[in-house]
């Protein structure tokens, strides 16, 4: 039977990769907070060989809280005592090659197996944090916390249905199939996604506490997004180039 990931995939900007993909999850009610950011600033922080994309000129960056349910491989068990925690992402973005992706300076969960598996294989850099995620109704309470410094809590539900319009910035900002990463010996790889296009609905958001950008230079705050469960799977990280 072919995954739900697949029900949809005329949306893509471009065609599925050939290889098979090698796990699964589903991500539900994620909150994407949006931030102008200083371009030269992201500069420095982006590896060189990743172009910063932006909107109408504008560059960006994002905190996306969440919850992951089911992670695990393709056709492995997933046992809710490893397989489902919160995490908590902040991202920016990139294009390579034509293909505009994610380019996270940090991805929190609870789960120190998970953080081990993705630092090790996917080169990612997540971290364990203390998180706690609770849904009331269509209400979220959301707190993540890394270190003293690195600090978020919210509450947030959502309040409408968003219908996205081509070339709109919600569609830019969430509408990516690929993310960007380094290994060690500072080699690019791209990591491929499937999954429908984001049934996003706007969000009325109380946010009480974020240090997590207190690095950055922050401009505007854009409206806030929300999307309730989508279904993913994942591919092998491919070499986007040898240095």
């Amino acid at each position: 039977m072919r995954h739900s990931a697949f029900r949809e995939t005329d949306h893509r900007p471009w065609p599925l990769p050939e290889s098979p993909w090698i796990m699964k999850q589903q991500w539900q009610d994620l909150l994407f907070l949006h931030w102008e950011a200083d371009l030269a600033e992201l500069r420095q922080r982006v590896p060189a060989d990743l172009e910063i994309d932006t909107y109408q000129g504008q560059a960006y960056i994002a905190l996306v809280p969440f919850n992951m349910k089911g992670v695990t491989g393709r056709f492995c068990p997933a046992p809710a005592a490893l397989c489902d925690f919160p995490e908590f992402n902040v991202r920016t973005y990139v294009i390579k090659d034509g293909k505009p992706g994610v380019y996270f300076f940090s991805l929190d969960i609870t789960n120190k197996l998970a953080v081990w598996a993705a630092r090790t294989f996917f080169h990612l850099p997540y971290r364990t944090a203390q998180i706690e995620y609770e849904r009331n109704g269509e209400s979220i309470s959301y707190s993540s916390q890394y270190s003293e410094s690195e600090r978020f809590s919210a509450q947030y539900k959502p309040t409408a249905p968003y219908q996205k319009r081509v070339g709109d910035f919600a569609s830019w900002a969430t509408e990516r199939y690929c993310l960007y990463t380094h290994d060690r010996q500072q080699r690019l790889y791209r990591g491929e996604i499937q999954h429908p296009s984001w049934p996003l609905q706007t969000a009325e958001v109380t946010l009480e506490e974020n240090t997590m950008l207190d690095s950055f230079t922050l401009g505007k705050r854009m409206p806030d997004f929300f999307a309730s469960s989508i279904d993913v799977v994942v591919y092998a990280l491919k070499r986007t180039q040898k240095r």
